[in-house]
């Protein structure tokens, strides 16, 4: 009896066996990289762009600790991740507080200082602070099993000061009258304030050649799907005629410039700018410092300078925002809500920094370690609601073929209103943008169902409405 029951153990450890290695194998099958189909004008009309800082996005700062939440950032419509710079950083001139460099600090203090991403110090290897390049690849992996494209920061204008092309190439650099290579200038000669980094010269052939390189292995060698770039305006337009072309070549990529500039939008070199305008005037209007008019003659001056298929990114917050002029909460107060709406249902795409989705209400510290909440609450649900409607229904597309914008005729300077239609589709916003309570008349008819709150209203020529401060509504058929 002894030997059957000894048997039975030893078959049934075998049996266990056999299961964990099939399990072992069935998992490392299901992460196995999906192929995932190049970014097209499509994708692009309903897509959500997400800022991750990687540094300040948990406790742990690291790519795993981003990549286990990749999954859900689907609810919030995200189809494009922009990874803020992943490169090694500098420790030459470290950016500390203030203007001023970590090694001014006690040598005891020196190391909560960890400087700018943007002073990378080589443009092909991954910051350690983050984790491995095997970790990054994970990041990647997971975002394209997700359906999720990852674009890189990249940062073209300036290296750190311990890059090694200061030794190898000094000739890659800007210098001044006694040939020492300089951080960037102003046009009259004054410094930008950006003592941490050295300026690069793109009069230099071999330098614009290596730049090119140095973004190709990205996109061959680790399969990311795109750049952002930091400053892209700073850096000749002719460098971007010669690079994007031979990039495209490689890969269907997206390309978003930090710059408002037209013509960085012509020629198929980059795919979207950056709505400054409409942000600052968001700014503006929530301070109570300018009326609905400003919206309007911000939005035809857009029209007349943009062809109909550039695509300009709209925002409540990013990086510079969130760390140098204020919260959502400081700049924008109880009309949060509105203005986050406005840069959903605008022509474009919108964007979420890394917080935003969870109420972040601090600044976030640039050169230290900082983290964000992670408790969902009013402004995931919004945000979870704004991409369903945007995803659901065309008349919100934002792309290369973007739906119908239209002001609809309102009796009251304080309140926008405006139509988006697409074939079949509409949709109408109607805010009061400021503090006070308004009245209006606005020329619009029908029964109609506010997407927000899920109330039914009926509107009817010359009758006014009312709405409290800051009130909107977005309504459906």
């Amino acid at each position: 009896m002894k030997k059957i029951v000894a048997l039975l153990l030893i078959a049934a450890m075998i049996s266990c066996k056999q299961e964990t290695k099939e399990t072992a194998k069935a998992e490392t099958t299901t992460t196995e990289e999906k192929t995932i189909q190049p970014i097209t004008n499509e994708v692009l009309e309903t897509a959500v762009i997400y800022e991750a800082n990687i540094r300040q996005y948990s406790k742990e700062g690291t790519f795993n600790a981003f990549t286990k939440d990749i999954p859900q950032l689907k609810e919030l419509g995200v189809k494009i991740i922009w990874l803020m710079p992943i490169y090694p950083i500098s420790k030459v001139k470290r950016k500390a507080t203030g203007d001023k460099f970590a090694s001014e600090f006690p040598e005891e203090e020196q190391a909560k200082y960890l400087g700018s991403y943007y002073a990378v110090s080589d443009f092909k290897k991954i910051n350690r602070e983050f984790g491995t390049i095997e970790d990054f690849r994970n990041l990647v992996k997971t975002a394209h099993n997700n359906g999720i494209y990852v674009i890189l920061d990249w940062v073209p204008n300036h290296t750190g000061w311990d890059h090694t092309w200061i030794t190898t190439n000094p000739d890659f650099y800007t210098k001044n009258a006694k040939g020492e290579i300089t951080d960037p200038l102003n046009e009259d000669g004054t410094p930008v304030g950006w003592a941490d980094v050295a300026d690069l010269n793109y009069n230099n052939a071999d330098l614009r050649k290596e730049m090119i390189s140095d973004m190709s292995y990205w996109i061959t060698k680790e399969n990311v799907d795109g750049f952002r770039c930091d400053v892209a305006g700073s850096v000749p337009t002719a460098f971007w005629q010669e690079a994007v072309p031979q990039l495209r070549k490689l890969k269907d990529i997206f390309m978003l410039a930090e710059a408002w500039e037209p013509e960085l939008l012509k020629d198929n070199l980059f795919d979207m700018g950056y709505g400054w305008d409409r942000h600052h005037t968001m700014n503006h209007i929530a301070k109570g410092e300018e009326k609905v008019e400003a919206w309007h003659k911000n939005y035809e001056k857009d029209a007349a300078r943009y062809a109909t298929d550039d695509i300009l990114m709209t925002f409540v917050t990013n990086h510079d925002e969130n760390s140098w002029n204020g919260t959502i909460e400081e700049r924008m107060g109880e009309s949060a809500g509105l203005f986050t709406t406005l840069s959903y249902l605008v022509p474009g795409m919108p964007l979420i920094y890394s917080g935003q989705e969870y109420g972040l209400s601090h600044r976030l510290k640039f050169f230290e370690k900082d983290s964000i909440p992670k408790t969902k609450g009013k402004e995931w649900s919004l945000l979870k609601k704004l991409a369903s409607l945007k995803q659901g229904n065309s008349a919100l597309n934002g792309g290369k073929q973007n739906a119908a914008y239209k002001v609809i005729e309102a009796d009251n300077e304080n309140v926008l209103a405006f139509t988006r239609t697409k074939a079949d589709d509409a949709v109408v916003f109607i805010g009061n943008l400021s503090k006070e309570k308004q009245s209006v008349t606005v020329k619009v008819e029908g029964e109609y169902r506010d997407y927000i709150s899920g109330t039914i209203i009926t509107l009817k020529d010359k009758e006014s409405i009312e709405l409290k401060p800051w009130q909107y509504y977005v309504l459906t058929k």
